[in-house]
């Protein structure tokens, strides 16, 4: 039996990995489940006119918005779950979380895109598959939009093609 740690934004496709851990845990397969929300910190500008009460206030109610519904999927099918939240760089959060966790495995939900958007938009996905020393469990949600799929990697290699002729 293993212990999950599923980092959890609100959105559908993170959602699926919550289901996955469901399904896992009524196969007798899941222990522990941990749900982790990372909040991004305020930056220097605005942290020093606001209170660290409010800042760690506004943070905690944004990261239990984004549980709520992975927090009520796991609930409802008896999952033992714990939910942490935290403030800083995703990726890292989430990397050290599973290590200081001793979680065997991180399941995250993500949307279909090329290899191409991955890298030029820095994904979480990408940076976890790189930064995190527990494996990585990639659960592939709905398809991103038109734009992302044909207009990022088309706009790209316009861009490529104008400096290559400009070379030429």
């Amino acid at each position: 039996m293993v212990t999950l740690l599923l980092p959890c934004d609100g959105t559908r496709n993170a959602l699926l990995a919550v289901q996955r851990a469901v399904g896992a845990h009524r196969q007798g397969h899941v222990r522990m489940v941990h749900l982790i929300n990372v909040q991004p910190p305020f930056s220097a500008n605005v942290a020093r006119h606001i209170s660290r009460e409010l800042r760690d206030d506004f943070h905690r109610e944004r990261s239990d918005e984004a549980l709520a519904g992975a927090r009520q999927l796991l609930e409802s099918a008896g999952v033992p779950f714990r939910a942490h939240a935290e403030v800083g760089d995703k990726a890292g959060c989430i990397a050290e979380a599973a290590r200081q966790l001793r979680c065997d495995r991180i399941v995250i939900g993500t949307a279909r895109k090329s290899a191409l958007v991955r890298t030029l938009e820095n994904s979480l996905t990408s940076q976890l598959l790189e930064c995190s020393t527990v494996p990585v469990e990639v659960i592939g949600g709905e398809p991103v939009g038109a734009f992302k799929r044909v207009g990022i990697p088309a706009g790209v290699g316009t861009g490529m093609a104008m400096l290559w002729v400009g070379d030429a």
